[in-house]
């Protein structure tokens, strides 16, 4: 605050304004203040905060965009495609295009791009030697994403015939694995690991009892508004993965969580968010704000450190111990395809035992 003082006093004594907060003005700005000595010693990134807000809430200009550099210039059409044509999320185009500039530059590093004489030896050269570098969840979005450049860049003529086929799979057991869930009374070591008496544990307990509670993704609590709350209903909206929209039923807990919360614990602002932070800038938790509260409580209640997901799981296995079946499940998960929620059938162990076999010798 003593910084953001100075800077004030520092733009009157030059004739600007907070709306002259460029990203050269604030250097300037910093380069005075180191010249003159002193303990304190700021960088760009020390008032880089106060920026983000000030543009958040329109006094300050956005920044003038960098330049393109010629690959980002070459796949800026596969980014507006992937925007305008296929209507994917920013962050699912920002992985598309990323895969899209690391075949590129491997491909093309000698000069400018250019696909025409692509064959598909260099593809699938390029996707094996990407294979040993990291996880099978790794290379099976890599594969993917590959095939979505390929099917684009044959689509406008930069490739002379279709290369998405030459792109191998990466393999890997499906359902290989049983889902992680907490053991029964964690949930509640969970919850009690928040100070009810703080403005940020009445916030944090209210979001772990969602994510226990309607299984919930990290992304889907922080979108969470206001407005989808429907109290007579007593519903939730949930906006979910690949931008669809379903209804919930909101549990009565759960409600008295959320109002408990509201009344207590979230600041008076005209922000629409349901869960706000707590410090400022006072704007909407982003789905790492989220992990970082189901790590935080994890910590605290001594169970080691887990994401928002392993309270997903706990809430399927909870609900199949209390005898929902798994196309119940599936539809609080809002699973597309039965096949997700099948994994679930592994910690169903009361039916399970009905079809397992006699041991041999055990007299059964």
């Amino acid at each position: 605050m003593r910084l953001v003082r100075r800077l004030s006093g520092w733009l009157e004594g030059h004739g600007l304004g907070s709306a002259d907060l460029s990203v050269e003005v604030v250097d300037a700005f910093l380069n005075d203040v180191r010249a003159d000595g002193g303990s304190l010693q700021p960088t760009g990134e020390t008032l880089a905060g106060l920026l983000r807000y000030l543009r958040e809430m329109g006094v300050v200009p956005p920044p003038s965009p960098p330049p393109l550099t010629p690959l980002e210039a070459f796949v800026e059409p596969y980014r507006q495609y992937l925007q305008g044509e296929r209507g994917l999320s920013a962050g699912a185009v920002e992985t598309y295009v990323r895969t899209a500039k690391l075949f590129l530059a491997e491909q093309c590093a000698q000069g400018s791009p250019d696909l025409t004489g692509l064959t598909a030896a260099e593809v699938t050269g390029f996707i094996t030697r990407q294979f040993g570098r990291g996880s099978v969840g790794s290379a099976k979005i890599l594969a993917t994403t590959l095939r979505a450049w390929l099917d684009f860049a044959h689509l406008v003529g930069l490739t002379s015939q279709p290369l998405a086929g030459a792109v191998p799979s990466a393999a890997g057991w499906s359902g290989g694995a049983l889902p992680k869930a907490l053991e029964p009374g964690a949930g509640r070591r969970l919850l009690a690991s928040c100070d009810r008496n703080s403005a940020t544990g009445l916030r944090d307990h209210a979001i772990l009892t969602v994510l226990l509670r309607l299984g919930l993704r990290a992304g889907e609590v922080a979108a969470l508004t206001l407005d989808d709350l429907d109290w007579r209903a007593g519903e939730l909206m949930v906006h979910g993965k690949g931008r669809r929209e379903a209804r919930l039923p909101l549990p009565v807990d759960v409600g008295e969580e959320i109002v408990t919360y509201l009344r207590g614990g979230r600041p008076r602002r005209p922000e629409r968010a349901l869960f706000l932070r707590v410090h400022a800038p006072l704007h909407g938790l982003s789905a790492e704000g989220v992990a970082e509260v189901v790590r935080a409580a994890s910590a605290r209640a001594g169970l080691g450190s887990f994401g928002p997901h392993r309270l997903r799981h706990t809430a399927a296995t909870e609900m199949l111990r209390q005898g929902a079946s798994l196309p119940e499940v599936g539809q609080v998960l809002r699973h597309r395809s039965a096949a997700t929620t099948a994994i679930y059938a592994k910690l169903d162990h009361r039916s399970l035992s009905a079809l397992a076999m006699p041991w041999p010798g055990c007299g059964l």
